[in-house]
């Protein structure tokens, strides 16, 4: 692994681990911009954009557009747009989760996407998201939490006391997940929990009360380097926490005269459809102020693409027959151009033949990925992006294994060609 490559991954285990929740993950891109002197929009406020200029616009606070204008800007001008999102499947504390039994106090949770449910069993959990609470004074304020250590776990149950636990036994999701949080014979409070982390964390003592919270269980164990080699980089959120973080340095590298874009969204792993999703009206929001006019909006878009970067499928050694073998993606061979004829993803022969000449110029393999007829994909926000705002769209990501695991796994060059192909698109001509 060239030093190149390894500083790259550096930052990205960093920034994985930096990135326990969404809330956390649109924080940790908010500092890398603002280091690179991108200036806060306020959706509440009028713009005055400069050509040359370089903002940001946060949503609900788990999500984020980035984009740079060029100093030759015209106002009809389209943009090189990436996208990615910045959930993934997770347990999410429930509204009123205390749970006592057997002198244990548990937590009550509910699944967030579709989650891969017996990897959450037997790890070190840790607690990450955002409080909102009311102050002594009376107002309503958020605050980012992370409690940063194990303090949450969910034990399975000896093989002696559940013999069919290796013969596929599904689990009882309501029963089987309640993490134990603490010794409890009696009631305990979660919001006494909650309000001691924070005053832990040095949050002000002017707390009155914990008003609601999104709050959600993570591995506490950080990304880490995996393979004799270090061929494999393992880490919890990297679908797609790997994208938003290659989306932010590409856009942190793009050259100054042309417009480019960045929007990371919440709420994929559960259709989108919010106010922070990809289904709702932020891009298209902030795209029609950017244009400010029907026709600078329309003309825009139209000479505008958006490269959606999700994590794709690579192949599993033990389960071949998943895949269509002729578009097998393999790990650290690239970034993976994900095709579909029911328009699961968004590339069409137009997208791709573009994006063929990009990867050339870039010197950057470029795999396929086309799923077979009887093992469907997965989606992205690429097809609710073409569908909601017009834009030629792209699907694409890197070959990732155990997606949707509490721990993921991609090969440790894989990023870095991202890297190198999503610069190049942010410099070529459409």
């Amino acid at each position: 692994m060239s030093s190149t490559i390894s500083k790259f991954n550096q930052k990205l285990m960093e920034f994985l681990d930096q990135s326990p929740s969404t809330f956390h993950a649109t924080a940790t891109m908010v500092r890398a911009l603002k280091a690179e002197g991108y200036v806060e929009l306020s959706e509440q406020d009028s713009w005055r954009l400069k050509a040359g200029g370089q903002y940001y616009i946060i949503r609900g606070g788990s999500s984020l557009i980035a984009f740079s204008l060029a100093r030759g800007r015209r106002s009809f001008d389209g943009f090189h747009m990436m996208g990615a999102h910045t959930d993934s499947p997770a347990l999410k504390v429930r509204s009123n989760p205390e749970r006592v039994k057997s002198g244990f106090g548990q937590l009550g949770v509910e699944v967030y996407g579709g989650a891969i449910l017996n990897s959450w069993f037997d790890r070190d959990l840790s607690i990450a998201g955002r409080v909102s609470y009311l102050t002594s004074g009376s107002k309503i304020k958020h605050q980012l939490i992370d409690f940063a250590r194990p303090v949450a776990t969910l034990p399975n149950v000896a093989i002696h006391l559940n013999p069919k636990v290796n013969s596929g036994q599904a689990l009882s999701l309501h029963k089987e997940l309640s993490p134990i949080l603490l010794e409890a014979k009696d009631k305990f409070v979660w919001e006494d929990v909650v309000k001691k982390e924070l005053k832990r964390a040095n949050v002000s003592l002017s707390i009155k009360k914990i008003l609601d919270f999104d709050l959600f269980l993570y591995d506490q164990h950080k990304a880490s380097f995996v393979g004799a080699n270090q061929d494999f980089i393992a880490s919890g959120r990297m679908d797609n926490l790997v994208s938003c973080f290659v989306g932010q340095e590409a856009l942190l590298n793009a050259p100054r005269n042309s417009n480019s874009l960045l929007i990371c969204t919440d709420h994929e792993e559960v259709g989108s459809s919010s106010v922070t999703g990809a289904a709702g009206p932020f891009l298209e929001d902030v795209l029609r102020r950017i244009y400010d006019g029907q026709e600078n909006f329309s003309r825009g878009v139209s000479r505008s693409m958006m490269l959606s970067c999700d994590n794709a499928h690579a192949v599993h050694p033990n389960y071949g027959e998943k895949y269509e073998m002729s578009s097998a993606p393999l790990m650290n061979q690239g970034p993976v151009l994900k095709l579909n004829a029911k328009q699961r993803y968004a590339t069409s022969s137009e997208s791709s033949a573009f994006l063929e000449l990009v990867a050339k110029k870039a010197n950057v393999p470029l795999q396929r990925y086309v799923s077979k007829n009887d093992v469907p994909c997965g989606s992205t926000i690429g097809p609710i992006t073409a569908t909601r705002i017009g834009i030629r769209t792209i699907d694409i990501g890197v070959p990732s294994l155990a997606m949707h695991s509490i721990r993921e796994l991609i090969g440790s060059r894989d990023g870095h060609l991202l890297f190198k192909l999503l610069k190049q698109f942010l410099k070529s001509a459409q």
